[in-house]
């Protein structure tokens, strides 16, 4: 009989604590459904991203296919959710030529960046002696002459969205901001010192995540 009375026990625990676990997963479930049904009706837009100016402090490409290139830019990003916020975890800026990197990347710090709100960055970015390939080089040389070069700055990185207490996982950015340098007598740029031009653009950039 005692063993009996035991069994019974037991398989009334062991249904206890299914109940349990099945009132867990249930109350998850509906956790996460109200989660993704809030994330559906207020549907984030993507955070905009402005090239505000670059200053170029040094440009000089060598005979060697090699250039020096030494930049401080402004980009302003900007929140148009009126009840999501932003985590910037990781941005890193730098800048191409035709696809190729030309300077070292710079890490902005991490930013929160609230409802409809803008935060501003002026990082410098630089290369010392970065090769170029010969086509490149080239055609760097024919664009210089001629008193304009293309350039993409760039930024990379992840950021989390905040909706109430709720925070997602890590989504990658990418924002691409064209930029004009002009030389010589057809530059646009204003001095700002020793062999100093500032270029002041407001180019909206392309972000896509």
């Amino acid at each position: 009989m005692g063993g009996k009375d035991c069994g019974d026990h037991g398989k009334a625990r062991r249904k206890f604590f299914r109940r349990i676990m099945y009132c867990i997963l249930i109350f998850v479930l509906l956790v996460l459904i109200t989660i993704f049904l809030i994330w559906a009706i207020l549907r984030p837009s993507k955070p905009s991203f402005t090239l505000l100016d670059t200053t170029v402090y040094a440009f000089n490409a060598s005979a060697a296919n090699f250039l020096t290139s030494n930049f401080q830019i402004t980009l302003r990003s900007r929140n148009p959710n009126d009840d999501i916020s932003i985590y910037y975890d990781r941005l890193d800026v730098y800048a191409e030529y035709r696809n190729q990197e030309i300077t070292l990347r710079c890490r902005l710090p991490q930013t929160y960046q609230g409802h409809n709100e803008e935060n501003t960055w002026s990082p410098f970015i630089y290369g010392t002696m970065v090769p170029v390939a010969p086509e490149y080089s080239f055609a760097l040389g024919d664009e210089q002459a001629a008193g304009s070069v293309y350039l993409m700055i760039k930024v990379d990185g992840r950021l989390r969205w905040k909706v109430g207490t709720f925070v997602t996982g890590s989504y990658h950015i990418h924002v691409r901001c064209p930029a004009y340098i002009t030389f010589g007598g057809q530059s646009d740029g204003v001095s700002v010192g020793e062999n100093a031009v500032k270029f002041q653009f407001v180019n909206r950039c392309d972000v896509s995540l």
